[in-house]
């Protein structure tokens, strides 16, 4: 059997599973979508969002990309924002990074990835030059890549802060909170970094007015 055969008998396994515990499954999932997180994650395989919170289709509104940045004309990730934010309704967004991460990786090193990669990187590469200092104190390498994971991941939930449909949302419903977490690979637990509450104070530069 073929890879991807492999993934559709398994598929076909998985539904049958679905439908033998609960009949009702996805008629229900037909007809409504309703979660209260959106995840924003590495496109790492070995970080399932699902698996590693235990959660069912349906719970989680999911986008992920390399080293789970948040760039804000990123159309792809903010579309998926916008709509979480302002159809879904959604009261939590997890921005979640993973220790370990390759493209944290390659974003201090001075490789050349070629023209797209390199140009996604550069927006790592920015917060390493905020953080040059701190990083370059840690003299174990394993330990300043994760150090810098979690700089990354506090930098994407500023970011998320910093857009005008999120401080809209703050304004007018008092949600989404953020939250900035990191997961590790060596024992499958999450480390929460940082959270913003909604409404949390923001430098006055990046405030929008009128919300």
């Amino acid at each position: 059997m073929k890879p991807y055969e492999v993934l559709l008998h398994d598929n076909k396994h998985w539904a049958a599973r679905k439908k033998a515990e609960d009949p009702a499954f996805f008629e229900r999932l037909l007809h409504v979508q309703s979660p209260e997180f959106l995840w924003i994650g590495c496109s790492d395989s070995r970080v399932p969002p699902d698996q590693i919170t235990q959660t069912e289709p349906g719970e989680i509104f999911i986008h992920r990309n390399v080293a789970n940045l948040v760039v804000n004309t990123d159309v792809n990730l903010m579309s998926v924002v916008d709509y979480a934010v302002n159809h879904l309704k959604i009261k939590h967004v997890v921005v979640c990074g993973h220790y370990g991460c390759g493209g944290v990786k390659a974003a201090m090193s001075n490789r050349d990835f070629n023209q797209v990669l390199n140009m996604w990187l550069r927006n790592i590469k920015d917060i390493y030059r905020i953080h040059r200092k701190e990083l370059e104190a840690i003299p174990d390498e394993e330990q300043k890549v994760n150090r810098m994971v979690e700089l990354n991941v506090k930098e994407q939930v500023f970011n998320l802060a910093k857009t005008a449909m999120i401080q809209r949302a703050w304004s007018v419903d008092q949600r989404p909170d953020l939250h900035g977490w990191v997961y590790d690979l060596h024992d499958g637990l999450i480390k929460p970094i940082v959270e913003m509450k909604a409404g949390a104070d923001l430098d006055d530069l990046y405030e929008f007015e009128g919300l």
